[in-house]
């Protein structure tokens, strides 16, 4: 067989190694940014007014003078992919200085309440990234259907309840992310929750997304029904009550279900099972019944590469938990499996959707 190189051109097999190589080193794009996060630099440019130098942040964020030079190389990482913005300075002198962008202004501010910074320090923990070492070999072990346990022995639900710690990461990027999100989802697609007398939040957690939907539609009884543990540490509300169940043995009546980032973490038996639950306790489509479903729907929403890219990328990332994002297509499956007539896709919200599921 004749050499690669004979049958391509040279610049074919440069651009092939480049795409490997970047394909390659896409990890360190990550751990810059989870350096960046753990040394508090977006907050800290934040606080100097939005820009600084870096010398300015090396003796902010305490840094010893021999670290600058590699403090430029990992911010010229985070500035080239888009992280932070770079000004060039306007005399040869005088030093570059940086700014914050769109993108890190989600990290900015209050850890649980108003940013992003939790539910990507989940993203970016030892704990999560550690059983990617071995996929290739829990692809090859046939009694092995947790990549996360088999790299702990424990699969990610255990961990959370044996390791206090890692349990506080997890709550804190539930909590962060739901924040954020809902705030869209009422700013975007609000419509969803017209006419709805009561709403139960399943697996609503401590409530902060129905307490949201609550205030926004004052008129509307909002229930979060989840797991007792759960409930027992939900803080208490006027606006939204807490019933304390398992959504797989039975959900109380409402005129409407509202499910955020649950069908994922479940196989399609399970989510068929709950579905039934769900159809159950709502009345028919014409008396108002409806389930109102907040996942990714893989291939939905804006036709570009980085959502498209996002959307198979986040599931192979839960893959490693026995999570999965579904297609259209494997949606629709459960949905009529379980009975319900018809459902429509609202993609508004980046890599998720809204769906609206009738019986």
């Amino acid at each position: 067989m004749p050499p690669i190189q004979d049958k391509h051109s040279s610049r074919e097999l440069l651009e092939a190694q480049v795409n490997l190589w970047h394909h390659a080193l896409g990890f360190v794009k990550s751990m810059a940014l989870k350096c960046a996060m753990e040394l508090q630099i977006p907050n800290t440019i934040q606080h100097h007014g939005g820009s600084m130098t870096p010398s300015e942040l090396a003796t902010k964020i305490g840094l010893h003078p021999s670290k600058l030079p590699r403090l430029r190389r990992l911010m010229r990482v985070l500035t080239i992919s888009g992280i932070f913005a770079v000004h060039e300075a306007a005399t040869s002198n005088k030093e570059i200085v940086y700014g914050l962008t769109p993108t890190t202004r989600l990290l900015v501010g209050d850890e649980v309440k108003s940013n992003l910074f939790p539910i990507l320090s989940l993203m970016l923990d030892s704990t999560v990234i550690a059983p990617f070492f071995g996929m290739h070999s829990w692809f090859l072990d046939e009694h092995s259907t947790s990549l996360f346990k088999k790299a702990h022995s424990l699969n990610f639900w255990e961990m959370a309840e044996q390791d206090d710690t890692y349990n506080q990461i997890l709550n804190n990027a539930m909590v962060s992310d739901s924040n954020f999100l809902t705030d869209i989802i009422l700013r975007e697609c609000g419509d969803v929750f017209l006419g709805i007398n009561s709403l139960i939040d399943v697996g609503g957690g401590h409530g902060g997304a129905a307490r949201a939907i609550a205030n926004a539609f004052p008129q509307m009884k909002c229930t979060v029904l989840d797991l007792p543990h759960v409930i027992a540490e939900a803080p208490s509300d006027v606006h939204v009550s807490f019933i304390s169940g398992d959504m797989f043995k039975y959900i109380p009546p409402a005129n409407a279900l509202f499910l955020k980032w649950v069908f994922h973490d479940w196989g399609d038996e399970d989510c068929v099972k709950l579905l039934k639950n769900c159809k159950e306790a709502i009345p028919p489509r014409d008396a108002g019944g409806k389930v109102i479903i907040v996942d990714m729907v893989v291939g939905s929403g804006l036709n570009e590469i980085v959502t498209r890219e996002t959307h198979v990328l986040y599931d192979l990332f839960i893959m490693c938990v026995e999570g999965i994002e579904r297609e259209e297509f494997e949606w629709k499956r459960i949905f009529m499996e379980a009975g319900f007539g018809d459902y429509k896709i609202i993609s508004v919200l980046g890599v998720r959707s809204v769906i609206e599921l009738y019986p």
